[in-house]
């Protein structure tokens, strides 16, 4: 029988604590959210990894640590209404419901969407509405949004979902450039995104979030 409870210690003090995430909102959230169930079945084991979980369709659960400092840097607080792109099978929609007042979590994948709804509800995370439609659509009738989370890899950020963002408000994307990938905070001003550098990491594009491919012979 695995000790879930102990991998979850075990990950927030080796991988979350010692990479800057300070915030202890968040802390707490991921000591709470059960990792394991947001990931598919037959990968509960490795739910707890230093590594991207593989979910399927090309998607993947973030590592821990890219996750946590992105949240961290988000600066989610208790009275935002957050956007989350890309929630996969839930589990960073779990952990912001524990930050924000509400969030709304946007997946494409028909099958997802449905198994986060119910993994989230299985949760107690009452305060999360999961939308199942186009990434790269967001979620406009919700809009506008204190903070949006991207869940995974983008090339570019579609005007559909900086639209979607408050003035003054927070989104956080993990852009791929070739082998690199650069985790940057932008910062709605006066109707502008203002970027700066967060962190590195990588995981793969997101569907809808790469740049168009020309056609070469």
């Amino acid at each position: 029988m695995i000790d879930f409870q102990q991998r979850r210690t075990m990950m927030v003090d080796t991988q979350v604590r010692p990479n800057d995430v300070t915030k202890y909102p968040v802390i707490a959230a991921m000591l709470e959210v059960p990792r394991e169930e947001f990931v598919p079945d037959a990968r509960r084991d490795i739910a707890y990894s230093g590594e991207n979980v593989d979910l399927g369709h090309g998607r993947v659960l973030l590592e821990p640590r890219t996750l946590a400092k992105m949240i961290d840097a988000l600066d989610v607080q208790p009275t935002d209404l957050v956007l989350d792109v890309g929630c996969g099978l839930g589990y960073s929609a779990a952990v912001l419901g524990r930050l924000a007042q509400a969030v709304v979590a946007v997946e494409q994948d028909a099958e997802m969407a449905a198994a986060a709804q119910a993994r989230l509800a299985a949760c107690g995370s009452d305060n999360v509405a999961v939308v199942h439609g186009k990434l790269v659509a967001g979620a406009p009738e919700q809009a506008p949004y204190d903070a949006i989370l991207i869940g995974a890899g983008i090339e570019q950020l579609p005007d559909t979902i900086a639209d979607q963002l408050a003035d003054g408000g927070r989104i956080i994307a993990l852009w791929v450039e070739g082998a690199l990938g650069v985790v940057r905070l932008g910062t709605r001003l006066d109707g502008r995104l203002m970027w700066r550098f967060a962190f590195h990491a990588h995981a793969p594009v997101l569907p809808g979030f790469a740049h168009p491919r020309g056609f070469t012979l």
